[in-house]
């Protein structure tokens, strides 16, 4: 069986025949006001040009929702893959999109995860705490929130960009 994990730390999807690893593709996901959710889902619904934004290619998937429904997608703006900048969908190069597209039937599995730590980051120092961005979350919150100035926050966390936090996203709180 076919399955699909999206990373929304790393901002890839995975796509997987059994337990073997076909691809890894880089996606956009939902900006902090509108995140992708976490969860485990399938696909649910299949459109082959969909119109709109929505490059060559949607994938529905059973996400519960008060508004539009979520999915994965191609894109006409390929600049936004690797930036947390949609409504909570994934976006996908449409390329990619149609290469996964005919091995996905309806009701695929879709894994969205946020991987805590990757290897190409610091681990975190012993007794160091941890925090992971929530929806809506702002570097002057999260200070506020542990007793420390943004500044002391963003020098633990040289690497992280205060205008594109994405939730589930790992940030070292300082002592």
């Amino acid at each position: 069986m076919n399955r699909i994990v999206v990373d929304l730390s790393t901002r890839t999807l995975s796509f997987f025949s059994g337990q073997n690893l076909v691809n890894t593709y880089p996606v956009a996901i939902g900006k902090p006001t509108t995140p992708t959710p976490l969860g485990s889902y399938q696909v649910v619904n299949k459109i082959v040009h969909p119109g709109g934004g929505l490059g060559t290619r949607w994938m529905e998937l059973n996400i519960p929702t008060d508004g539009g429904p979520y999915g994965i997608h191609g894109t006409n703006n390929p600049s936004s893959i690797g930036f947390a900048v949609s409504n909570g969908c994934i976006r996908m190069y449409n390329s990619d999109i149609e290469a996964i597209f005919p091995h996905t039937p309806l009701y695929t599995p879709v894994e969205i995860i946020a991987s805590q730590w990757q290897p190409n980051q610091i681990n975190p120092p012993p007794n160091r705490k941890v925090y992971y961005v929530q929806p809506g979350d702002t570097i002057w919150q999260i200070a506020l929130n542990h007793g420390i100035t943004p500044d002391a926050l963003l020098i633990a966390n040289p690497t992280v960009n205060p205008n594109s936090l994405y939730p589930g996203q790992p940030l070292l709180i300082p002592d």
